[in-house]
């Protein structure tokens, strides 16, 4: 089994600063689309948060990129493509795997920008949109769905949720920051991330020293129990009312 740590939102780079947490709750933006989309910040009712978070440059009628897509029935609807998709296969990412999603989010409290994990998605089934675009995601709205994004846009699918809590389980980033410094899972060791082979990333006391660039970083987790555990913990938490 593979866990992918895929990176989304709002960041300092793209929408220009972190994501809320409102009434305890991350709320993750969706960064700002082209002409690939019809949903609005203010279709998810996040119109004045993009707009504080950017600072102004986004809007409530600006459209926005919205994917992943958390889907009422308990689905996740995931569009990826060009290197980002390219990373996944070479890394044999498929049916069966697993992504947790973070980005950055400002402290509800402190405003301190920091990662966490704020959603997940259990692949059951992807879709190579070359081949031909179900019809059921063009009336979804998905953005991959509207227009091809490169000549391997995939949708990955299957059981997905968002985290009703900003609790401390889900927070990647250790106390204090930098956002980029993260307290690692025990099972997690050098050479077992994508992207994350240099040794001074692997910082003592437990510490993974992230990449500033990127999407998606692969754990091969294997058959050990470790990472299983770790997995279903962190998706009961997102679960958690």
């Amino acid at each position: 089994m593979r866990i992918v740590f895929s990176r989304k939102g709002f960041d300092s780079s793209a929408g220009g600063g972190p994501s809320p947490i409102v009434d305890g709750r991350p709320c993750s933006l969706p960064i700002p689309a082209g002409t690939a989309s019809r949903t609005t910040y203010a279709d998810l009712a996040l119109g004045e948060h993009a707009a504080h978070a950017s600072r102004g440059k986004v809007g409530a009628d600006d459209l926005c990129h919205h994917d992943p897509m958390f889907c009422d029935d308990g689905a996740c609807v995931f569009g990826q493509h060009s290197a980002a998709q390219t990373h996944l296969e070479r890394q044999g990412v498929g049916v069966g795997d697993a992504f947790v999603f973070f980005g950055l989010f400002a402290d509800e409290i402190t405003g301190e920008p920091h990662h966490r994990i704020f959603g997940y998605l259990r692949v059951e089934e992807t879709i190579a949109l070359a081949e031909g675009i179900p019809a059921d995601l063009i009336n979804l709205g998905h953005p991959h769905a509207l227009a091809l994004h490169s000549s391997n846009d995939v949708i990955w699918r299957g059981e997905g949720r968002t985290a009703n809590r900003a609790s401390d389980a889900l927070r990647l980033t250790v106390p204090g920051g930098p956002p980029s410094l993260w307290q690692r899972p025990d099972w997690l060791k050098r050479g077992g991330l994508s992207y994350h082979d240099r040794a001074d990333r692997w910082v003592r006391g437990g510490k993974l020293q992230s990449v500033a660039r990127g999407q998606e970083f692969v754990a091969d987790a294997g058959r050990r129990k470790g990472p299983r555990q770790w997995l279903e913990q962190i998706i009961a938490e997102i679960n958690r009312s």
